[in-house]
């Protein structure tokens, strides 16, 4: 089997309590996503989204990884790796901050999210995503794209999605071992 790299690959990593699952698929010239191949595992040491048995897990996602490849026909370097349980917790932020010129730049926005996204978090929980969700400018509300309008003072709403940082370390330890 030629085990080809060479193609623009998206590969999702999936790893529940009861199954590990992965997607293998590479984006098109025209855009759209094809999809390769997929694999999967009976998930051994997880429970409610924790590891609990280091060793088993990793057995686990290399079943489901090897199964992706083999039929994907490829060699798998890195992965999007889903992240959920009841570590995971959402909110809601809100950053301010002026505009520079009179109108909105990306550097503006940038810093309206940073702002929003500053908020002090637990020490035990990490950032994961953090996910814009509307704008302000000045008395102007639920602006989806501020880039370019005109304003004095803008304030953005952002979704902000953590994890318990030890969780996700011990998943990134059983999926980095495979490549390592």
């Amino acid at each position: 089997m030629n085990k080809t790299t060479d193609k623009s690959l998206i590969v999702g990593l999936d790893i529940g309590t009861s199954k590990v699952s992965t997607l293998v698929s590479e984006v098109l010239p025209d855009g759209t996503i094809n999809v390769l191949g997929v694999g999967s595992s009976p998930s051994r040491g997880m429970d409610k989204g924790g590891v609990n048995d280091l060793e088993s897990v990793v057995k686990s996602v290399q079943r489901a990884v090897n199964e992706a490849e083999m039929m994907a026909d490829c060699q798998i370097s890195s992965v999007y790796l889903s992240l959920s349980g009841k570590h995971i917790h959402c909110q809601t932020e809100r950053g301010m901050g002026t505009i520079s010129d009179e109108d909105v730049t990306q550097d503006d926005i940038d810093n309206v999210i940073h702002t929003a996204k500053s908020v002090k978090i637990s020490d035990e929980q990490r950032v994961l995503h953090v996910i814009p969700q509307e704008y302000k400018i000045d008395y102007q509300e639920g602006i989806k794209n501020p880039l370019g309008l005109s304003g004095v003072r803008m304030e953005a709403s952002v979704h902000l999605i953590t994890c318990h940082n030890d969780t996700a370390k011990n998943i990134e330890k059983a999926v980095e071992a495979l490549w390592s």
